[in-house]
C-alpha cells in the first residue's frame, strides 16, 4: 500500500525521498524492521492475551527431560508469525504482482489449517488435532492451486533464449558469428526449472515423459502438479515435525528464508542472471519483500521462542511456514534444491519414516518391534541421549547455515 502511496508523492508531487519505495532493496530493509517491530512489540501482547484465554500446550509425557515444565506454555504463537509477514508484505509490496498474491494465499491457506489444528486441540481438548486426512487434504489443495496458476498465468513466464520469436518485440538478439543464425531472448510460458549441479542446469518438465513418447501439454502439466503438491506436502509436514523443541523450526526457518531471499533477487535481476546463468524470473525480484519479511518475523519470533520458550508457535505457525518454503522455491524455480537447503526438515521426516517402517517390519518379522533411533524425530533421540535442548538446537542451526551455504554456492558449481 505503501509503495502505491509513496509512487504518487514522488511523480506529482515530488515529494523528497519518495522515489526510494522503488527499489526493492529499501522495501526489504522496511519489511525486516516493520516485521521485527510487530514480532517483538506486539508479540509480548499476545503472549499475554493467550494466558489469559488460558490457550497452554498440553505435553504428552514422553520421558523427555524437562517436558512438564512446559506445560500451560501459550500456544498458537504462529499467529505472531504471520502478522509478521502479512501486515509489511501488505505495506512494502507491489500488491499486484502475482508472486506476491501466491505468498499471501500461501501464507493465510496454511495458517488457516494449522490454526484449526490448534484450536481442536485447545478449545475442543482433542489432543489429535484435525485429522490427518484433512491436513493432507489442505496441503493437496494448495498445491493444486500454485500449480494451475503458475502453468496458465499469462504473467508467470521466463525469459528464454528462442530461434523464432512468437512476439513482434524480442527482448535481444544474438547473431552467432559463425553460423550467422539470430537467437532471441523473449519471455515465454515455460515448463524449465533450475537443477543443481549440472552444467546444462535447466530442467523441463515437458521431457520427463518424452521416454514414454508422450509430448501432450496435459501430460506435463500432470508431472508438475504432482511435483508441487509432493513438494508443499512434504516440507510443510517437515516443518510440522521439526518444531519439537524450543527455537527449533524458528531458527532454521529464518535461514533459509535469507537463502530464499538471494535467490529470489539473483532470478528476478537480469544482470544476476546473466552472470550465474540461471533462469531470469520477470518480476520475481519482488518476493524478495515477502522473504524478507518472512526473515523478521521468524527471528522477532525466537526472542520468545528461544529456550525456555515463552510460547510455542503451534501448528498455526509450522504448517504456515514449510508452505511458505515450499511455494516460494517452486515460484522461483528452484525446488529441485529444497534437499539441500531444507535439509534439516528432509532428515526429521526420514528419521519419523524410518522409525515407523522399521519398527512395523520387525514386529511382523520377529514379533517385536526394534527401533533404529532412541526416540523420533530425530531431535529427541538427541534429547534421549542427554544433550540439552539448546545444544541440539545450535547444531542443527549450524547444519542448517553449511546447507544454506552449499545451495547458494550451487549456482556456480556445476
Amino acid at each position: 500500500m505503501l509503495y502505491y502511496l509513496f509512487t504518487w508523492l514522488n511523480e506529482y508531487i515530488h515529494i523528497p525521498g519518495a522515489g526510494l519505495f522503488q527499489y526493492i532493496s529499501f522495501r526489504t530493509a522496511m519489511a525486516v524492521i516493520v516485521s521485527l517491530m510487530i514480532t517483538t512489540v506486539y508479540g509480548s501482547r499476545l503472549i499475554r492475551l493467550l494466558h489469559q484465554k488460558q490457550v497452554g500446550e498440553t505435553i504428552r509425557d514422553l520421558g523427555l527431560e524437562g517436558e512438564k515444565k512446559k506445560q500451560g506454555t501459550p500456544t498458537m504463537g504462529g499467529l505472531i508469525i504471520i502478522a509478521g509477514i502479512l501486515v509489511p508484505t501488505l505495506l512494502f509490496a507491489k500488491l499486484d504482482n502475482i508472486y506476491i498474491i501466491l505468498m499471501i494465499i500461501t501464507t493465510v491457506w496454511m495458517g488457516a489449517i494449522g490454526f484449526l489444528d490448534d484450536y481442536i486441540k485447545v478449545f475442543r481438548k482433542n489432543k489429535e488435532g484435525l485429522a490427518g486426512k484433512f491436513k493432507v487434504i489442505g496441503q493437496v489443495g494448495l498445491g493444486v492451486l500454485i500449480a494451475i496458476t503458475m502453468y496458465f498465468h499469462p504473467e508467470i513466464v521466463a525469459r528464454q533464449q528462442v530461434t523464432n520469436p512468437t512476439s513482434s518485440k524480442p527482448v535481444e538478439v544474438v547473431i552467432n558469428p559463425s553460423t550467422g543464425e539470430k537467437i532471441y531472448a523473449e519471455n515465454v510460458k515455460s515448463t524449465k526449472t533450475n537443477i543443481p549441479f549440472y552444467k546444462n542446469n535447466e530442467f523441463d518438465y515437458a521431457k520427463v515423459l518424452d521416454v514414454f513418447g508422450i509430448t501432450n501439454p496435459w501430460a506435463t502439466f500432470v508431472v508438475f502438479l504432482i511435483v508441487v503438491v509432493f513438494i508443499i506436502t512434504a516440507v510443510s509436514n517437515g516443518a510440522n515435525i521439526t518444531d519439537g523443541i524450543d527455537g527449533l523450526a524458528t531458527g532454521t526457518s529464518a535461514i533459509m528464508g535469507v537463502t530464499l531471499a538471494i535467490l529470489a533477487y539473483v532470478s528476478g535481476n537480469i544482470i544476476f542472471a546473466d552472470y550465474l546463468n540461471i533462469m531470469f524470473i520477470p518480476n520475481s525480484g519482488e518476493l524478495v519483500i515477502f522473504a524478507g519479511a518472512f526473515v523478521g518475523a521468524c527471528t522477532g519470533f525466537l526472542w520468545y521462542n528461544a529456550y525456555p520458550a515463552q510460547v510455542f508457535m503451534g501448528d498455526t505457525g509450522s504448517l504456515a511456514i514449510g508452505g511458505i518454503i515450499a511455494a516460494f522455491a517452486i515460484l522461483i524455480r528452484k525446488e529441485l534444491l529444497i534437499p539441500v537447503l531444507c535439509g534439516i526438515f528432509l532428515i526429521e521426516n526420514l528419521s519419523v519414516i524410518l522409525q515407523v517402517s522399521y519398527f512395523k517390519y520387525t514386529k511382523k518379522k520377529f514379533g517385536e518391534g526394534r527401533r533404529i533411533f532412541l526416540m523420533s524425530p530425530l531431535h529427541h533421540h538427541y534429547q534421549k541421549k542427554g544433550y540439552h535442548e539448546s545444544k541440539i538446537v545450535t547444531r542443527f542451526v549450524i547444519v542448517s547455515i553449511i546447507l544454506a551455504i552449499l545451495t547458494i554456492v550451487t549456482l556456480k558449481v556445476r
